[in-house]
């Protein structure tokens, strides 16, 4: 696959303790994505975070490291980020969704 150009940057913030249907929100996510046939998606763990209800999740030692920030990150074109947004809406209950548009420079699976 070849992507270069305008496309969008779907990013979804969401806690690590998150559940779709018994598995953890952010696998479920990249799994609908793949089998929309999107680009890619990436998952990033975060050390720090706080949401809508400013509650502070963190790393440090001396606090128990439970429901850290977790962020979901998906680059395609907008017809196919569309596609995935009716899912997403459905299964993401509390966190944050945001698109913004980008400029792929590169992007080709290796062979």
């Amino acid at each position: 696959m070849k992507l270069e150009g305008e496309a969008k940057l779907l990013r979804i913030f969401i806690g690590e303790s998150d559940r779709w249907h018994s598995r953890p929100l952010y696998e479920a996510i990249v799994l609908k994505a793949r089998e929309l046939h999107l680009a890619g998606a990436t998952v990033l763990r975060g050390p720090m975070g706080f949401g809508a209800n400013s509650r502070l999740h963190t790393t440090k030692v001396l606090r128990l490291s439970e429901d850290l920030p977790m962020l979901v990150e998906i680059v395609d074109t907008e017809e196919k980020i569309n596609a995935l947004l009716p899912h997403i809406d459905e299964m993401v209950t509390e966190g944050m969704v945001t698109i913004e548009g980008v400029h792929v420079i590169k992007y080709r699976a290796g062979g």
